[in-house]
């Protein structure tokens, strides 16, 4: 069971509104919804506060977070999109009730939720302003205090603002682009740490920046996409390259269009291009994969593809 309680907060009572955090939360709510061939990926609780019959208390977002946490799920899934405050006690989601920053639900108070939860992968995703300071309890010394299987994804650092552009937070518009296949690997998953680092690469150094923090021994997949190369090419890259270091040689057999051809060549050679076109394999001394064959040079593994080559050989694809 993979269970997502996700939040968007437009209306609030005492502080400016907000634009954009609805439609984030219907887009995140989308794109975890299903994965990318159609089927059921996660169980969507969607929360929005849109008006004043239509908002969320700071009594609402923690009831509601609380049954999240509560079951022994596979992933539980938290995204908020609103207002964010910090002070001297801490950071505060804040709900449409808020009055004063400091009494809406404190990120510590989620903290110790994840942490005590029972599910065995708990990830944390904040759109708000000073969202850093998540999973870094005052106390602390600045000193992060997840327990295993918890991880935070936050847009901001804890002095940063997180910023909209064209009505979509810019940090959930690049999550959103992550789920959809722009953080996917190879198998075509996208894990938590694949989104940051898309989203990190995708701001420059002068904008607000990202923060992550886990404590996982290994990542869960939040999406899946469909690959970029088939499953079966992939396998065989053991194949074609006995240990890692080893290389491939090429002659004009193995190019279609030749007339020296040979049918087994060619169609080893289509697969080896396919590797080619996605980083894992590069011809030796030519720039080419088609000029590595006329000219009888070999092929290799790219760093990328000896990585590939080791978890085929391992049976960990």
């Amino acid at each position: 069971m993979r269970k997502a309680l996700v939040v968007g907060v437009d209306y609030y009572t005492n502080v400016s509104q907000l634009y954009g955090c609805v439609n984030d939360a219907y887009a995140v709510k989308a794109v975890l919804e299903r994965n990318s061939d159609g089927t059921v990926n996660f169980g969507v609780n969607l929360v929005v506060g849109t008006s004043s019959s239509q908002m969320v208390t700071r009594r609402t977002l923690k009831d509601q977070l609380e049954m999240l946490f509560r079951d022994d799920s596979e992933i539980a899934l938290f995204y908020f999109s609103g207002h964010g405050f910090i002070d001297s006690t801490g950071g505060y989601l804040v709900s449409s009730d808020t009055a004063d920053g400091d009494d809406g639900l404190s990120m510590d108070d989620i903290l110790l939720m994840a942490n005590q939860s029972k599910a065995r992968s708990k990830v944390v995703i904040l759109d708000c302003c000073h969202s850093g300071i998540a999973g870094t309890p005052k106390h602390s010394g600045g000193q992060a205090m997840l327990s295993e299987g918890v991880t935070i994804l936050t847009a901001s650092s804890a002095d940063q603002y997180a910023m909209e552009a064209n009505g979509s937070g810019v940090f959930t518009s690049l999550l959103v682009d992550a789920m959809n296949g722009g953080a996917a690997n190879l198998v075509g998953d996208v894990t938590p740490g694949s989104i940051y680092a898309h989203i990190d690469q995708s701001l420059g150094p002068c904008e607000q920046r990202p923060i992550f923090k886990t404590n996982v021994r290994s990542f869960v997949s939040l999406r899946e996409v469909q690959a970029p190369i088939e499953l079966e090419h992939l396998r065989r890259l053991v194949e074609f390259f006995p240990d890692p270091a080893s290389q491939f040689q090429l002659d004009p057999t193995f190019e279609p269009e030749e007339d020296t051809a040979k049918d087994q060549n060619t169609e080893r050679f289509a697969v080896l291009q396919k590797l080619n076109h996605v980083n894992l394999v590069t011809p030796v001394d030519e720039e080419h994969m088609y000029f590595a064959a006329i000219n009888s040079k070999s092929c290799k593994l790219t760093v990328l593809g000896m990585h590939y080559w080791k978890l085929v050989k391992n049976e960990r694809i």
